[in-house]
């Protein structure tokens, strides 16, 4: 019964169009309907996720370079430059997050055996067990959010959400800064 009543009540953003239409009526304010809502979406779900991975003293960036060497496979180890070119861990600082990853025994640094220029981060027992563990909550939590949408609203939003983003890659004329990096 609640969630009918809020999913009838008008939201933040239906106030703020109405609000454009009554002001300037003359302007399409409909970009402000997908992505406003894209927006308070993405805030939404970054402090439910934010404050899950703080129960297990993880950061969003930590978690990031844990999951990226978790999805590398055994022996489950990458340069930095491989971890920033993975598509979630920006370039940006990899250094302070291998390092408290590393402070934390959750991962080692190790030198190539044949290059000794090439320097490793690789997974500890610790690291894969806590990444195992929290990425299994993680889906969880996802599930939970996703929960108000059928498995083919599901499917749809991510093939929509796909073309979007393709849309805001092709707008600008500018090539797709995770491509670059790849």
């Amino acid at each position: 019964m609640a969630q009918r009543r809020a999913a009838r009540r008008p939201d933040a953003v239906a106030g703020i169009v109405g609000d454009w239409a009554r002001e300037r009526p003359e302007l399409d304010t409909s970009p402000l309907e997908v992505l406003a809502r894209l927006h308070r979406s993405y805030l939404q779900y970054q402090s439910r996720m934010t404050s899950r991975l703080d129960e297990h003293g993880l950061s969003v960036a930590g978690f990031d370079v844990l999951t990226a060497l978790r999805r590398a496979g055994a022996p489950y180890r990458l340069t930095a430059g491989q971890l920033a070119a993975s598509g979630l861990v920006s370039s940006a600082g990899v250094t302070l997050r291998l390092d408290r990853l590393e402070k934390d025994g959750l991962l080692v640094r190790e030198r190539d055996a044949d290059d000794r220029r090439v320097v490793y981060s690789r997974l500890t027992e610790a690291g894969l067990k806590k990444v195992d563990e929290v990425f299994g909550e993680h889906l969880e939590n996802e599930r939970r959010m996703l929960g108000g949408l059928s498995p083919a609203e599901h499917r749809q939003l991510a093939r929509l959400l796909a073309k979007l983003e393709r849309s805001i890659v092709d707008s600008d004329g500018l090539p797709d800064q995770d491509a670059e990096a790849g």
